[in-house]
């Protein structure tokens, strides 16, 4: 029976945080193609001693893309392992473009993205009742433009729960577009390497987070989370889940 590919998000740096089934797929693998760099090579301890290993960070598209082909039509089972959770900002679509183009079957196996992770470590929940229902997932424009309907500054009139991906380097940037719609107090966090051993969640507000970033040196690998959320949990100022209220009826429960 043909196996197909297989892209497995290895979650955000932790090998724990990889899914049981990434794990069972590293472990079964003959030839694992993974993003080196940002996946830790700790992942890989979990592959058998006879797999094929390959490296893809100095690779290009049709480099990477000839390496998981020859391994299917060889008959491996093939793990293009990336970072996160692939769907997101992992370069995968033109990836399974070219399988598709070859009637190459493959399967996703989604991760644990660097936010959830954060949250994790912050002990902090993204959505908290009567202060912030929505989460939004960005980025600033880069070598990678981004739709102008999806400009930061457009996106921070919603005062949501902000996440910004891949742009910490350009933080003057980033606070300047935030700050004509979040007041300056507004509480910010930078979390860099998450899951890591070098691990770091910086808090600031948007009053100071440009000189925080800048004394702590990080210029990569870092996500931007603001928002309201983060000064309410620790004031514990904000309203409880109906979910839990002993006066609110559901399916399972009657008030």
């Amino acid at each position: 029976m043909t196996k197909p590919v297989y892209f497995v998000g290895a979650g955000p740096g932790d090998p724990d945080l990889i899914t049981v089934k990434g794990r069972r797929l590293l472990e079964e693998a003959d030839r694992v193609i993974y993003a080196g760099s940002l996946v830790p090579p700790v992942h890989l301890e979990y592959c058998k001693p006879q797999a094929s290993i390959h490296n893809s960070a100095s690779l290009t598209l049709a480099q990477t893309h000839a390496l998981i082909a020859e391994g299917y039509h060889n008959g491996e089972l093939v793990v293009r392992l990336h970072t996160g959770d692939p769907s997101l900002y992992g370069a995968i679509q033109e990836q399974m473009a070219l399988l598709d183009r070859e009637r190459v079957p493959y399967q996703v196996v989604p991760g644990v993205s660097a936010v959830f992770a954060a949250a994790a470590a912050l002990k902090q929940e993204l959505t908290l009742p009567e202060v912030s229902q929505t989460l939004i997932l960005t980025r600033l424009a880069g070598r990678t433009p981004v739709p102008e309907r999806e400009q930061l500054r457009q996106l921070a009139s919603h005062r949501a729960t902000l996440v910004i991906y891949l742009s910490v380097q350009q933080i003057e940037q980033v606070v300047a577009e935030l700050l004509h719609h979040y007041p300056a107090e507004t509480p910010l966090v930078v979390a860099y390497r998450v899951g890591w051993p070098e691990e770091m969640l910086l808090k600031a507000t948007l009053a100071d987070a440009v000189s925080a970033v800048k004394a702590a040196g990080i210029s990569r690998q870092a996500l931007i989370m603001v928002g309201e959320v983060f000064a309410a949990a620790e004031k514990q100022q904000f309203a409880k889940s109906k979910l839990y209220d002993e006066s609110f009826s559901h399916g399972y429960r009657k008030s």
